[in-house]
Parts: structure tokens; sequence; C-alpha cells
């Protein structure tokens, strides 16, 4: 029986027999992020963990939550060279994982299967988050032999509400049609994680704990988050639930995973069951090369194609800020009895009063008097 821990995340979670055997199947914060004495070491030795890259800025989809501006559909985009000079200069700075992120869908770009084969080959783990539409029987199987860990977009067990949100009708039939070749490809298993992702969304928020079942019984990693107020999270009214019925899902999330699953973990937002600790040992380098805190922060603070990475790192008043967010966040985060694990959403903070070290807006344990 796993005992809880007050503030902190367990970290190990056992699941029922499957046809593959019993396996122990780590948590997300293992999988998707890093143990806090793994980033408590990388801070003292001013190192990375992890480098997000971001691909094409191209998508087959239009998700009206996405943080994406359509301003940046544009052309100069790292070339393949750049991309494998980046990882390489990340990896020589300490970081572990590469993970595929794009302001469009990774999958539409040809540099993707090169790249995966090259941070394989390096010895990297790599973590790719997709729509899931353009993944077919061979793709799956590539993925499998690379040991990418792949998280699909998964916004709703409605085909319509999925297809409304995505912005085009037969989305979902193409997504669940991705994640069986996944399936049958061998996903998931102890060394091939598989995750749904899902912006939480006033069209949706009814069915996330069905969803977040399901993806627990199946061994599937649910990544639940909040909406970031960047591009159409921003623009599009009403989107995002009130903070009380967010509270309501986390606390009830927390329970069905403390309950039925003997996972133990305690609610603050952005992301259920995930403290979001990038800014300590990450950054994001976009399909243009800018580099910046992570994608609601799009604050530029180098380009790799003027510097080194590492000379852009040291030299970031902005990257220094966040690396050190516990001491120069702002207002009620502060003084939070969560600050150990969670310092709000820093997008959604610089998004919204123009700070990125201010407290989250859209946390509920703030009120409007203090915001």
């Amino acid at each position: 029986m796993v005992e809880a821990v007050s503030l902190r995340l367990l970290l190990i979670i056992e699941y029922e027999v499957t046809a593959k055997g019993i396996f122990i199947m780590k948590d997300m914060q293992k999988i998707l992020g890093f143990a806090d004495s793994d980033i408590d070491e990388a801070l003292k030795k001013r190192e990375l963990l992890s480098l997000e890259i971001e691909f094409s800025s191209r998508c087959n989809l239009k998700c009206c939550y996405c943080y994406a501006e359509n301003t940046l559909f544009r052309d100069n985009e790292l070339i393949l060279e750049e991309m494998y000079d980046v990882i390489s200069q990340a990896k020589a700075l300490g970081a572990r994982k590469i993970i595929y992120l794009g302001a469009g869908e990774p999958f539409l770009d040809k540099k993707l299967d090169p790249v995966i084969r090259y941070v394989h080959k390096l010895g990297l783990e790599h973590i790719v988050f997709t729509n899931g539409t353009l993944i077919n029987a061979e793709v799956a199987r590539f993925l499998y032999e690379h040991k990418v860990v792949v998280v699909v977009k998964h916004t709703s067990d409605d085909e319509q509400t999925f297809d409304k949100l995505s912005g085009g009708k037969g989305t979902f039939k193409s997504m669940k049609r991705g994640l069986k070749f996944l399936q049958e490809a061998g996903y998931p298993d102890e060394n091939h994680h598989l995750g749904i992702e899902s912006i939480i969304s006033v069209y949706n928020i009814h069915e996330i704990p069905t969803m977040w079942r399901w993806a627990r019984k199946n061994n599937i990693i649910p990544y639940i988050e909040c909406v970031t107020r960047k591009g159409g999270g921003a623009s599009e009214n009403e989107l995002a639930p009130s903070k009380e019925a967010t509270r309501i899902l986390f606390e009830e999330l927390s329970r069905i995973d403390r309950e039925e699953f003997s996972f133990v973990w305690d609610p603050f937002p952005p992301i259920a069951g995930f403290a979001c600790k990038r800014h300590l040992y990450s950054c994001i380098v976009t399909s243009q090369g800018f580099v910046q805190p992570c994608v609601g922060v799009d604050i530029h603070v180098g380009n790799i194609r003027q510097e080194k990475l590492a000379t852009i790192l040291k030299n970031s008043p902005v990257l220094d800020d966040l690396s050190h967010i516990h001491d120069t966040i702002k207002g009620p985060c502060k003084t939070c009895d969560h600050t150990g694990e969670c310092y709000g959403c820093r997008g959604n903070a610089h998004n919204l009063t123009g700070d990125y070290l201010a407290s989250d807006p859209t946390c509920w344990r703030i009120t409007e008097k203090e915001i």
C-alpha cells in the first residue's frame, strides 16, 4: 500500500497483469519530467536536463485552444544540420531528453524521422507530442523501434466534441486510428510509454474523469492540462472553465487515483498529477531557432543561429529568473503551501499580467483581490 506523502508526488505505481505480463509503470513525473534530486543537481551545475525543440509551424488541424498564433506560419525554419547541432549542444550541457513539439504538427515535417534516428543514436530519451492523425502502421513501428514516448492529443471521447475542438471533421477517427496503430506496434509496455493529452475546456470537462480512468486502466499516461491563455486559448471566448470547476475536477482526479489506483498526489494547476518544473531545467528552441523559456512564455532570449546554446543560457536574465523561480516569484504564489512543488503556469502569468514572475491568475487558490 502506498502511503500519502504531503506535497510530494509518489514516483512509482504498480499496475495489473497485462497481456505482456506484470510490469511496474513509472509515473509521468519520471517519464515526462525528472526527480527532484536530478533537478537540484542540474541547478547546481547550471545544466539542462531536457531540450524542447519545435518542428514545423504547419498543422493539419485548427484546434480552437491552440497557443500558436497565425503569424507563426513563416519560412526560414531550421534545417536538419542545425537541429543536429543544437541537440548535440544540449547533450553537452547535460540534457537527457529531447522533446519534439510543434506550433504545428511534428509529423508534417520530414526532418522528424532523421532527428529521431539521431537522438536515438546519441542514447538520449525522446518524447513526441502529436495529434496522432498522421500515424500509420509504419510510423508506429518506427517510433516503437526507437523507443519514443508518444503523447497523442485526445480531447474528448465524443466524436462531435473532438472534431469541434480540433476544427476539422473526421479528426476523431484519424486520432483513434493512430492510437490503434501504436497499440498494435506494442505500445504501451515497460520500455515504450504512451500518453494522451487533453486540454480542459467547458466542452469536455465533464468527460475528463472517465478519460482519466480509461487511461489508467490501459497503462496510458493521462496528461490533462489547463488552457494556455495565448493564441486561440486567449481569443476563444469562455473556453476555459471557471476556477471553481477546475478545482473540483483536479480534486476528483486526485481522489480517483488515490482510491482506485493507490496513486497519491496533491491537486494544483496547470497539469493534473504532474508538477511542471520545466523552467528549472529546460528551454525550447523554436522552428526559427529562437530560444525561449517555454511555449507559453514567448520571450526570445537568443537565437542558436547567432550564439551557442550555452552562451544564451548563461547570459539570459529571463532564464536566470525562471531557474530561481521559487525565490523570484511574486505575490501569493510565493507563500502558497504548494510552493515547493508548484509555481503556477508561467505562460498564463506572462500572458495575463505581462509579468512572467507574477502569480498565476488562473489558479483557484488566488482570489481576484490578490491578482
